[in-house]
């Protein structure tokens, strides 16, 4: 249970003994740990106490397709992304259950075109659910501003929209980009989407509309979107073209590019990151998959220097507005007040506690 323990955390035994030199010591019977010890044993390897004294480790299987770019499905991930699929099936079967108490109607758009793989039509009905017309980005200055209202309507709609780059509000268990973008829990009632805010705010927009795709579509899946690149599967391919439509048309983008063809200018027309327009450029055959390669790692570059240049401060509570989903809080606000829902679920539910949860409800909701 030991070895399996550190080994489902992503260490390797000799590491994680060279850093921990008692654990070596009950590996090799010379000496037995303490209840105490084996308490922090048990968080440094982010597992469960009482898992520790089962006779053989548990199956863990993912509750959810997870989709690799190299063409292959997932078995297992690691001990934070599986972690935080779980805590989000959590929050989702209690406000499924909080919607359904509340006499709340299943949600008509979600699986609407679970066996129809019309591009067209799909993105035809996303747009006309969130009340978006197809040159809706076209009011807004910058694609951070369209990018915000976008989840706002998306949010409105009653889809839970999370951003967070790591496990619960916990900054040393950070979810890596390169092992997930994203993934989506389809439900009629209380759908989630999960967007990995350690990605590049460039990246984002199009693993959004991609989830939005598999919620109308029926199908709940994780995603490394490698050089936004989908998994060689049908359903894969067919939201990464839903969201490739939605956010730049490809009878709009031909003709704005035969006037002037430069991604930086497209960029600004579309109001979507020249990172998305450079994928868009692929998919029409104006860039080769090269030269999209090159323009991806050079802006990718560009992108990490500037992220690096503004460091990983930030409001907490601002975070914890993209950490939760202003909707879901507002949910368990209201659960709280009306007495439907003890603080101490509510703590559970959140990942806040005492003080920082009375803060953040009545000052920052």
């Amino acid at each position: 249970m030991l070895t399996w323990a550190i080994a489902r955390a992503g260490y390797e035994v000799s590491v994680f003994t060279d850093k921990f030199p008692n654990v070596q010591k009950w590996l090799s019977g010379d000496k037995n740990p303490t209840v105490k010890q084996l308490e922090k044993f048990s968080k440094d390897v982010h597992l469960p106490f009482g898992y520790l004294f089962l006779p053989e480790p548990p199956t863990e299987r993912l509750p959810i397709p997870f989709f690799r770019t190299n063409n292959t499905q997932a078995t297992r991930v690691s001990v934070n992304v599986y972690d935080t699929i779980l805590l989000l099936q959590q929050r989702q079967d209690w406000l499924r259950d909080y919607l359904h108490d509340n006499e709340f109607e299943e949600l008509p758009y979600v699986g609407r075109f679970t066996n129809r793989n019309n591009i067209q039509e799909i993105v035809a009905d996303i747009r006309n659910t969130l009340g978006l017309p197809e040159n809706w980005a076209g009011n807004f200055s910058k694609w951070q501003d369209a990018q915000d209202h976008l989840v706002h309507h998306i949010e409105d709609k009653g889809i839970i929209t999370v951003f967070n780059g790591v496990v619960e509000n916990n900054t040393s268990r950070k979810i890596s980009v390169d092992e997930c973008r994203g993934f989506v829990l389809v439900d009629k009632m209380a759908p989630f989407m999960f967007i990995n805010n350690g990605d590049y705010k460039s990246a984002q927009m199009f693993t959004i509309v991609h989830e939005l795709a598999h919620i109308w579509t029926g199908h709940s899946a994780g995603f490394d979107f490698r050089r936004l690149q989908p998994a060689d599967d049908s359903m894969e391919v067919l939201c990464d073209k839903v969201a490739a439509e939605f956010l730049v048309p490809e009878t709009t983008f031909n003709e704005v590019w035969s006037h002037n063809p430069n991604i930086n200018y497209a960029s600004r027309y579309f109001k979507v990151s020249e990172i998305v327009i450079a994928r868009r450029a692929l998919d029409t055959g104006k860039l080769t998959k090269q030269e999209f390669y090159t323009f991806y790692e050079e802006y990718s570059n560009r992108e990490f220097t500037k992220k690096q240049s503004q460091g990983d401060g930030g409001d907490f509570y601002a975070t914890t507005k993209k950490r939760l989903s202003l909707t879901f809080a507002s949910h368990i606000n209201n659960a709280v007040k009306s007495g439907k829902l003890l603080y101490r679920d509510a703590y559970k539910l959140t990942s806040l506690k005492g003080d920082t949860f009375q803060t953040f409800f009545s000052q920052y909701m």
